[in-house]
């Protein structure tokens, strides 16, 4: 049986194979986890964002006292980076549940390249990132890029990794960059290492088109695997780009599709609603499917209408060109379970408008044709997951 199904951004197991967890599951952890995403793939910086995005928004439909700290190592002033207008929209919007600081310099730099200076700077963060940690103020921080920090020898790993092995219990930490140390991935409650998949040839593509395809369709990207980081970096990646619609291109507009994923009670929603409440021109969002995992073999007609209804919106909203950024969240897995075929995706995704950006995530067992179309592959692979421990899942982060 293959491994699909959903409703939900994370994976449990079951007697039948692993399915996806609904958002009406009631069971829910209390105690926070040690996140770590790290490897050379793209989806790092932006799963963390998805992250906060999903807390924002139970502090939003709950009530509850959320609030995150996005504490950004090696991003300091004197360069641009795709998540700083969404983080400025997100302040703007949600000033009571976001904090955000940035240390370091703006350029890449080696082990032989460090100063005196980014010593400083790495730990004049990792001093707040302490305080904040013990404060107890926060339910997530977020130590984007701390694992470079690490590598190149700025902070004490050992002291990094004792305060977080002592951090408070209900706080989720999430630390991400290439080359996490051992230490640090040894205490981590999760490890999800984004594998960067390099474009093979194409000859059944170009047989298919008459036309050569060699570097990939720019603006085609594919977050996929077993690990968990998948609809979260496409979050984070619809974050970007409904920050660059405010600060850059009123024009920007993003179109949010997700299937598999119908019912309610996922946490994205109420941030995501929020951001249409204040910037309307900018952001639509859509689900699709039954509220229940849909199993290989046991799919139902309404699945296959679900799916469709989604896929035919997709479709004209690629081809309009009326969206920048069309995230196509799960639809993986909904090919892979035969619920819409593969080839009008290849051709929608082969005559797309060159400005128009396609995200396309999911797990799936039979790699579809448009895999070869992507300029960016990502495989989020499962070194470590508290689900694997029997830990429930937790509403604002995982769902």
């Amino acid at each position: 049986m293959a491994p699909q199904a959903t409703s939900a951004s994370s994976t449990r197991s079951t007697g039948r194979g692993i399915g996806i967890r609904t958002a009406a599951d009631g069971s829910e952890r209390s105690r926070g986890q040690v996140h770590v995403y790290d490897g050379e793939g793209k989806g790092k910086s932006q799963a963390a964002l998805g992250v906060v995005l999903r807390t924002i928004g139970l502090g939003i439909c709950e009530q509850k006292q959320t609030r995150v700290l996005l504490l950004r190592f090696l991003k300091g002033p004197g360069r641009a980076y795709d998540e700083d207008a969404a983080i400025e929209a997100l302040q703007q919007g949600f000033p009571h549940l976001i904090d955000q600081v940035r240390t370091g310099r703006g350029e890449f730099f080696g082990v032989d390249e460090v100063t005196r200076v980014d010593v400083q700077e790495a730990q004049r963060g990792w001093t707040i990132a302490k305080g904040a940690i013990a404060s107890e103020l926060y339910s997530v921080v977020v130590l984007d890029e701390l694992n470079p920090v690490l590598d190149l020898g700025l902070l004490d790993t050992e002291e990094v990794v004792r305060t977080l092995s002592s951090k408070p219990a209900g706080m989720e930490v999430i630390v991400t960059g290439r080359g996490a140390p051992r230490p640090l991935v040894q205490i981590a409650d999760l490890h999800s290492e984004m594998r960067a998949h390099r474009r093979p040839d194409t000859p059944e593509l170009e047989e298919q088109t008459g036309e050569p395809v060699l570097a990939g369709l720019e603006g085609v990207e594919v977050y996929t695997g077993e690990g968990k980081g998948k609809s979260t970096s496409a979050l984070g990646k619809a974050l970007q780009a409904i920050g660059r619609g405010i600060s850059q291109d009123k024009s920007h507009r993003v179109l949010i599709l997700q299937w598999l994923k119908g019912g309610n009670g996922y946490t994205e929603d109420a941030a995501i609603a929020a951001l249409r409440e204040s910037y309307p021109h900018l952001v639509d969002h859509l689900r699709s499917g039954r509220d229940a995992i849909v199993w290989r073999g046991q799919q139902q007609p309404i699945d296959y209408v679900e799916a469709e209804r989604a896929w035919e919106i997709a479709r004209a909203a690629i081809s309009s060109g009326l969206y920048k950024t069309v995230i196509l969240d799960e639809i993986n897995p909904t090919v892979d379970l035969e619920l819409i075929p593969v080839e009008p995706i290849v051709q929608t995704l082969l005559r797309k408008p060159a400005e128009t950006e396609v995200i396309l995530t999911g797990r799936c067992k039979h790699p579809p044709a448009y895999f070869d179309l992507a300029s960016v592959h990502s495989e989020m692979v499962c070194h470590k997951h508290y689900a694997e421990r029997g830990v429930d899942l937790k509403r604002g982060v995982d769902y």
